[in-house]
């Protein structure tokens, strides 16, 4: 752990201006994107990855996939593939040869290039939920968001160190209309944050107007060269990409900005009720989508995506936390490798109604599965609980920690100080201690993590701190972040002109007005 990092992180005692004191800036306030020090585990031999390999593709060439939009429609037909009303089928060669020309590595640019991060291969990000209709606020009470509420969880998503992203609506400012909610999202992921953030894709039109605001913040010609933002497409699965998400896609490709092709994952319901052949149809799908960004512009950033829960047969109810989710993420990061292509998973899911010991194990079970299993853009890090219908300040504090942790686990062992520790070996002798040796008081911070969130205290002392349970902890927490938290101030003349692009749309697009008007 490096001292940048338990500096960020510590909870700090004292008066408003002390803490201050103690504060880093912002560039040491975030950790670098993850480099993998750990080996994969991957379940799958070569013969099965070329099995499931097999069976996807016949499931393209023989069932197809459903592309409801009619502009995809004939951009397939020009390609050559087979098109049967809205269904699509294609050649296997020719999804191997589109999807063979997408990036495996590229770079997020964010507003601070100190918080720049290289992306895919053995490199990893963290990146907070998003889409709760609910959250529970920092008095643990369940209501509908505002977007103060959005703009509170971009703060501490900035002043999260292992967050690498302010993602963006991570919950659903309902005090906004609709048809303009994209734009003050927007802004805020890039108001109340430095670091990269993703783009809304609610509609094709809605799409653009966040590429409009990318062009704003960095500059058009920056942005047609450089990944600043990220998009996500959602599958219906099984086997259906509908005109909303496509519009969308196609703003992100034409510009070069990444897009994670995501099918919707309910297995069991959407897909067969085994791991396997719900791997070959998920891995159809996502295969469907990349291939469409490179007919599109080939050398588009592409991400292999999903959103993978399993359905609880009792209650129809999706599911975290199950082995069959791990057993599936570490399948599906075996083929995004086969490919050559980099890929998406969500991170610590809950189900839970509150946060509880349900909530820590299902999330923990994700978070030891996803690690395990490699994945480059790792999504929902931060808030889930409730299938998704909330975010909790106090789970996300505490994920946002966990995924420190997890950073810290899957860069590997350290070999740095491997002689100077040997050395103290032969320093303190049979019988000593090492608590006031020189290589401890060097590398104390570093040599273990200490959570700052988890309790460790004994009794007594836990007690004489008011017994706070780890909700209250959490909560503490964050409103210690909040009352530190310090703006990084976009440039005023950019500020100015995004607000007035936004008083500009607002003014065009109705507020009772269809996501997929022209306006």
């Amino acid at each position: 752990m490096t001292k940048a990092f338990q500096e960020a992180t510590k909870f700090r005692r004292g008066g408003r201006s002390s803490r201050r004191a103690l504060r880093t800036d912002n560039i040491e306030q975030m950790l670098p994107q993850l480099t993998r020090g750990l080996p994969y585990m991957e379940p799958l031999d070569q013969d099965q990855i070329k099995k499931i390999d097999a069976a996807s593709m016949s499931i393209l060439e023989e069932v197809g996939v459903v592309f409801r939009d009619a502009i995809a429609l004939q951009d397939w037909r020009k390609a050559g593939a087979r098109v049967e009303g809205d269904l699509v089928k294609f050649d296997r060669e020719m999804i191997r040869e589109l999807i063979a020309t997408i990036p495996s590595t590229f770079t997020y640019h964010a507003r601070n290039p100190a918080n720049n991060l290289d992306f895919g291969g053995k490199k990893s990000i963290f990146v907070p939920m998003t889409g709760a209709p609910f959250l529970r606020d920092l008095e643990d009470v369940r209501r509908n968001p505002t977007l103060d509420d959005l703009a509170m969880f971009h703060k501490l998503a900035h002043m999260s160190p292992a967050l690498h992203s302010s993602a963006h609506h991570i919950v659903e400012p309902m005090d906004h209309a609709v048809p303009w909610r994209h734009l003050r999202i927007t802004y805020s992921s890039m108001k109340y944050s430095d670091k990269t953030f993703m783009g809304m894709t609610t509609s094709g039109r809605n799409a653009e107007d966040v590429m409009d605001m990318c062009d704003i913040l960095f500059g058009k010609e920056f942005v047609d060269t450089h990944a600043v933002t990220t998009g996500n497409i959602n599958g219906n699965s099984p086997l259906v990409w509908d005109e909303t998400m496509l519009g969308a896609l196609r703003a992100f490709v034409q510009r070069k900005q990444p897009v994670l092709c995501s099918p919707f994952v309910l297995g069991g319901a959407n897909t067969p009720a085994s791991t396997v052949p719900a791997v070959v149809q998920l891995n159809a799908e996502a295969l469907s989508a990349l291939a469409y960004t490179q007919l599109l512009k080939p050398g588009a950033r592409a991400i292999y995506g999903h959103y993978l829960s399993t359905v609880s047969m009792r209650s129809g109810s999706p599911m975290a936390g199950t082995p069959e989710i791990n057993l599936m993420n570490f399948m599906i990061g075996q083929m995004a490798r086969f490919y050559d292509v980099p890929w998406r998973t969500s991170n610590t899911l809950g189900g839970a109604k509150t946060f509880d010991a349900q909530a820590g194990y299902e999330s923990g079970v994700n978070l030891m599965g996803v690690m395990s299993a490699g994945a480059n853009y790792i999504w929902h890090s931060a808030g889930w609980n409730e299938a998704g219908m909330h975010c909790s300040v106090a789970k996300f504090m505490v994920d946002a920690e966990q995924c420190a942790m997890a950073y810290r686990m899957t860069e590997g062992p350290r070999w740095d100080d491997f002689d100077e520790a040997l050395a103290a070996v032969r320093d303190v002798g049979p019988g000593g201690h090492y608590l006031g040796h020189q290589h401890t008081q060097d590398n104390f911070q570093r040599a273990f993590f200490m959570p700052n969130l988890l309790d460790n205290m004994n009794i007594e002392q836990w007690v004489a701190e008011g017994s706070m349970d780890i909700t209250e902890r959490a909560l503490k927490f964050a409103k210690s972040q909040l009352a530190d938290y310090q703006e990084p101030k976009l440039e005023v003349n950019k500020n100015d002109e995004l607000l007035d692009y936004i008083a500009r749309r607002e003014r065009l697009i109705p507020v009772d007005g269809g996501l997929n008007e022209t306006y």
